[in-house]
C-alpha cells in the first residue's frame, strides 16, 4: 500500500471504538443508555442530555444525502490533487444522526440531495479505514 499523504484522524478513548469499528468493517455509533438516543462525533458525553453512560452500537450503514459539495480544485496541497474532483457530503443516517464523509462509486454530477447511499470502508493505511458512501443503487 504507497504511503497515505493526506491527515489522518488521531483516536482519543472517545473516538477509538469508532475507528476499531471502521478497520473491522463496522459502523458504530455511541447511543446514550440514559435518552436512548445516537449522536456523531463521538464525545465522552451525550450532547442531548450530557449523560456520560454511553455504549457502542453497530448502525444500519445507510442513510441519505442531505448535503454535499463538489471539490474541483484543491486548496489543501498535491495529497488532495489525484482525487479531483471528489464529492464531500453530509449523510443523515438511518438513525438520525448526520456524518461528514465522501460520496464516491459514481460520477460527482450523479450526486444529489435525498440519495440514498450506504457505508463502505477505505482502508488507507493499516492502521486507519476511513468511512465513506456509495449510492445504494450502485450496491444492489
Amino acid at each position: 500500500m504507497p504511503d497515505y499523504a493526506r491527515p489522518l484522524p488521531r483516536p482519543s478513548a472517545a473516538t477509538r471504538p469508532f475507528w476499531d469499528g471502521c478497520r473491522e468493517g463496522v459502523l458504530r455509533l455511541p447511543w446514550c443508555r440514559a435518552c436512548g438516543r445516537p449522536h456523531f462525533f463521538p464525545r465522552a458525553l451525550c450532547p442531548h442530555c450530557l449523560g456520560p453512560d454511553l455504549e457502542w452500537r453497530a448502525a444500519s450503514g445507510r442513510g441519505r444525502v442531505w448535503s454535499h459539495s463538489t471539490v474541483r480544485l484543491s486548496f489543501w496541497g498535491k495529497a488532495f490533487d489525484d482525487g479531483l474532483p471528489y464529492v464531500v457530503a453530509i449523510v443523515e443516517l438511518e438513525e438520525g444522526v448526520r456524518m461528514l464523509s465522501n460520496v464516491v462509486g459514481c460520477p460527482p454530477e450523479r450526486v444529489t440531495i435525498g440519495m440514498p447511499v450506504s457505508v463502505t470502508f477505505d482502508e488507507v493505511t493499516p492502521e486507519t479505514t476511513l468511512p465513506r458512501f456509495v449510492p445504494r443503487a450502485a450496491i444492489a
